[in-house]
Order: structure tokens, then C-alpha cells, then sequence
């Protein structure tokens, strides 16, 4: 109920101030596990990867948010759940895992910070090849300019299985593989 209605007050909030417009939400499947794979620009980005979709998304949220009296209880019902700034800790892996093993959705953002040089983070690849999740590559367009148009674009699905049958390589070869994904997403949406 309360992730209903703050999906709909940031729908009108994004679309009136950076004209939002979402392309490709047919490809994120309307069940089971998905992992949504954006880059990242701004710490506007994850209700922009999430507001558009009727799924709920649960991000990773720095564990001092959590910390923030009020602040701290809403970003957790609204599906962030805490991660230590030093690292993902054994809690943390458990919690994703766990959210896309039941089927949930999860956005990640391999770059593991924003503005980063664009190699991605092991983590994600690593949350898909052990959870089964679909992989959804994501990319946000613009820079968050008052009244200046900003996207959101859903990419295919990227096939895990061939990633599957090469245990030693796997995780690097699928995060090459969700990098260059989200590239090709923000040079074929400019």
C-alpha cells in the first residue's frame, strides 16, 4: 500500500520534473526472480529504475540511512534493506539472494558508485548465476536537469544459461556481458 502510493507520487514528481519517459518495460518479465542491472548517475537513480514498473524493486541502501530516524523505517518498507559501506556483507548477499529466490525484483548497479569509469562489480553476475534470476540490463538517460527530458530504458534479458556452463569464467564473462549490455543501451537510446 504505502510502496502503491509513493510509486505514484514519484510518477508524477519525475514526470513533471525530469519528464521521465520508460521504454522496454515489456522485457521485464511479470514474475519470478529479476535482477535489474542499471548504471548510475545520481541518488535520484533508484526510483527511476523502479517507479515506472507495477513490480515492487528492492535495492541495497547504506546501512547509515538506515540510521535516520523516520528516513530509516521508510526506505526499509519501501524495500531497501542495509549494506556496510566497507563491503557487501554475508547478510546482505543472503537478503538478495533470498529476495530473487522468492521471485522478487531487485535493482543493482554494477558500477558500484555513481559517475565510476563504467567497469562493473562482480555482484550482480554473481547474485544471478546463483539465484537463477532474469537479468534485465537498464539504463538511465540524462542528468537529471529540471524540465529536461530523462529515460529510463529496459533491455532483453540477458541468457545466463551459456554463462552457466563455464564455472571458472563465469562471473567475469556475465558482468562483461551486463556492461556492455548497458552501454549499448545508452548509445542506442541518445
Amino acid at each position: 500500500m504505502l510502496y502503491s502510493f509513493c510509486r505514484a507520487l514519484l510518477r508524477g514528481i519525475y514526470g513533471l520534473l525530469f519528464r521521465l519517459e520508460a521504454k522496454g518495460i515489456e522485457n521485464v518479465p511479470d514474475e519470478g526472480g529479476v535482477l535489474l542491472c542499471s548504471n548510475h548517475v545520481s541518488l535520484f537513480d533508484p526510483p527511476t529504475v523502479g517507479i515506472k514498473l507495477e513490480r515492487k524493486v528492492h535495492f541495497m541502501a547504506k546501512m547509515e540511512l538506515f540510521k535516520i530516524p523516520g528516513f530509516g523505517w521508510l526506505i526499509r518498507e519501501l524495500g531497501a534493506f542495509p549494506v556496510k559501506r566497507s563491503g557487501v556483507s554475508k547478510e546482505s548477499i543472503k537478503n538478495s539472494l533470498k529476495i530473487l529466490r522468492d521471485g522478487k525484483v531487485m535493482g543493482i548497479f554494477p558500477e558500484g558508485s555513481r559517475n565510476s569509469d563504467g567497469a562493473g562489480k562482480k555482484g550482480a553476475a554473481s547474485f544471478a548465476l546463483r539465484s537463477g534470476a532474469a537479468v534485465v540490463p537498464v539504463a538511465i538517460i540524462g542528468n537529471y536537469k529540471l524540465f529536461r527530458k530523462m529515460k529510463v530504458v529496459y533491455g532483453k534479458p540477458i541468457d545466463i544459461a551459456p554463462f552457466q556452463e563455464e564455472p571458472t569464467t563465469a562471473v567475469d564473462l556475465l558482468t562483461d556481458e551486463i556492461m556492455s549490455k548497458i552501454q549499448e543501451l545508452k548509445q542506442q537510446s541518445q
